[in-house]
C-alpha cells in the first residue's frame, strides 16, 4: 500500500498561516482606509487576469503538464508572471501538482476535499510542512534550468519586485488596494480548483476522481473549471475541449502561437472528443455517468 501523507500539528497550522492571513488583513485594512479608487480597481483586474494567465498557461498547461512548448527566455517569462502571484515557484507547483494527478482523490492527494474536506484542500494544505520543499525528482525535466532554480530558491522575488513597482506609482493606496487585494483574490480563485471542482459540476468523463466542469469556475480561472476534461486527457493545451467551453488561456496560448512564442500546442485527440460527444448524448437521453466512489486506500505503486 502506498504511504499516506502525514497531517500535522496545529501549531504548525497557526505558523504556516501567518504570512496569508497578514496579507489578507493588509488587503482588508486598505480598503477600509484608502477605499478602492478607479486606479485601484482596473489595476487589480489587470493583475488578477495578467496572473490568472501565469498560474493557467504557466504553472498549470506549461510547467506541470508540458502541454506546449517555448524557448528559453519565454519560459522563464513565464515563470516570473506565474510566481508574481505569490503561489512559490514553478518547480514546487508543477511537482506538486504532478502528484495530484498521480493519487486524484486517493488519500494520498494533497488537497482532495473528498478526503480532506473544504477548508484544506482550499488552503490549509498549504501551510503543512510535509509540503514545504520542493520534489525535485518529479520535476527533473526543468531542475536543469539555473534560472528556474534561482527563482525556487528566492520565490518571493517576483511578488516582492511586482509590489516594489506598484508603490513606487501609486504609493500605499494602490499597493494595498491594487495589488495586495488582487492577489487575495487571485489566490482564492485558484484555490477553487482544488476545493470546488472536485465537488460541484458535471462529470462527462467516468475518470477515477471526482473532477467535474464548472462554467462560472472557467470564468474564474480563465478555463480551468473543465476540470474533467483536463483529468480525463491531461495533455492538451486546452481544457474546454469543444467550441462552446470557454477556454481563455487557451485562447491567449493560440494568440501567442501566432507570434512565435510558444508552438507545438498538443491539441485533444478525436477519440477523446467523440467519447465526450457519445458521453453528452448519454447524458441528453438521461444516461448519467457512474457516480464516484471514494477510495479510502491508495492501490500498490
Amino acid at each position: 500500500m502506498a504511504t499516506v501523507v502525514p497531517r500535522k500539528s496545529s501549531g504548525g497550522f497557526v505558523l504556516g498561516a501567518a504570512p496569508f492571513v497578514i496579507c489578507h488583513l493588509a488587503a482588508l485594512y486598505g480598503v477600509i482606509v484608502y477605499g478602492v479608487s478607479l486606479q485601484a480597481a482596473v489595476l487589480a483586474l489587470v493583475l488578477y487576469y495578467v496572473r490568472m494567465f501565469g498560474v493557467t498557461g504557466g504553472y498549470h498547461r506549461y510547467f506541470s503538464h508540458r502541454a506546449f512548448k517555448t524557448g528559453r527566455i519565454f519560459q522563464f517569462v513565464l515563470a516570473f508572471i506565474a510566481m508574481s502571484s505569490a503561489q512559490k515557484s514553478v518547480l514546487w507547483w508543477g511537482a506538486h501538482h504532478r502528484d495530484h494527478h498521480k493519487w486524484s482523490d486517493l488519500p494520498e492527494d494533497l488537497h482532495s476535499p473528498i478526503q480532506r474536506g473544504f477548508w484544506y484542500a482550499h488552503l490549509g494544505w498549504l501551510f503543512d510542512p510535509t509540503h514545504d520543499g520542493t520534489k525535485y525528482e518529479r520535476i527533473r525535466d526543468f531542475t536543469k534550468y539555473p534560472e528556474l532554480m534561482f527563482l525556487d530558491r528566492f520565490w518571493l522575488l517576483p511578488p516582492i519586485l511586482l509590489g516594489a513597482a506598484v508603490y513606487a506609482v501609486g504609493g500605499a493606496p494602490l499597493l494595498l488596494s491594487g495589488f495586495m487585494l488582487s492577489t487575495v483574490f487571485l489566490w482564492h480563485g485558484t484555490f477553487t480548483i482544488n476545493s470546488l471542482a472536485h465537488v460541484f459540476g458535471r462529470r462527462r468523463f467516468p475518470t477515477s476522481d471526482d473532477s467535474r466542469n464548472s462554467f462560472l469556475l472557467s470564468l474564474i480561472t480563465l478555463g480551468e473549471g473543465w476540470h474533467n476534461n483536463h483529468h480525463h486527457y491531461q495533455s492538451s493545451a486546452r481544457n474546454g475541449f469543444y467550441w462552446w467551453e470557454l477556454d481563455i488561456t487557451y485562447l491567449v496560448l493560440k494568440a501567442l502561437s501566432s507570434v512565435g512564442l510558444v508552438w507545438d500546442l498538443r491539441p485533444v485527440p478525436e477519440r477523446v472528443l467523440e467519447e465526450g460527444r457519445v458521453s453528452d448524448e448519454a447524458r441528453r437521453e438521461g444516461v448519467m455517468p457512474p457516480p464516484f466512489v471514494p477510495q479510502l486506500t491508495s492501490p500498490a505503486e
